[in-house]
């Protein structure tokens, strides 16, 4: 499977060799690709699985849309973590189990930006949300990139 994801990303990766360098084109092709998958899983999530229905989770009850945020990261946070290992940041000397830690870590702060932004958008400015959703990605993309490269997958210097 790493083999064929490396060598899509080797064939698309000249149309963006002067915008990119080939680490970061692989971060936005598979972080994007992940983030889409999240989105659709956070989209079927509300609608389908939990029907903009409240989600009752032993005595805590969580809105439908923060309900629907949970379920699709239990699904995304293990594809981006093994994206970001095998595809994107393979120079990295860091052991699996350092990288795992530490990209729990940055995407815990991930977690607790991407819920504060969908707590504010749709709660306090009513937009609709799978629109917060994606709004709120794009917010803490960033930030995720930014720590995966410098403190996830570090490189020696």
């Amino acid at each position: 499977m790493k083999l064929t994801i490396e060598k899509i990303l080797d064939f698309f990766y000249p149309l963006f060799s002067k915008i990119f360098d080939k680490t970061t084109f692989r971060y936005a092709a598979c972080g994007g690709t992940n983030t889409v998958f999240d989105i659709l899983l956070f989209f079927v999530s509300y609608n389908y699985i939990l029907h903009k229905q409240n989600f009752v989770l032993s005595s805590i009850v969580l809105t439908p849309h923060i309900g629907a945020f949970l379920l699709a990261f239990l699904v995304s946070f293990p594809t981006g973590f093994l994206l970001m290992r095998f595809v994107v940041f393979q120079e990295s000397a860091l052991k699996g189990r350092v990288q795992f830690f530490r990209y729990f870590i940055t995407v815990t702060i991930s977690l607790t930006l991407n819920y504060f932004f969908l707590k504010l958008f749709v709660e306090r400015f009513h937009i609709f949300p799978t629109i917060a959703k994606i709004i709120t990605t794009f917010i803490v993309i960033g930030f995720s990139y930014i720590s995966q490269k410098n403190f996830s997958f570090k490189t020696a210097n």
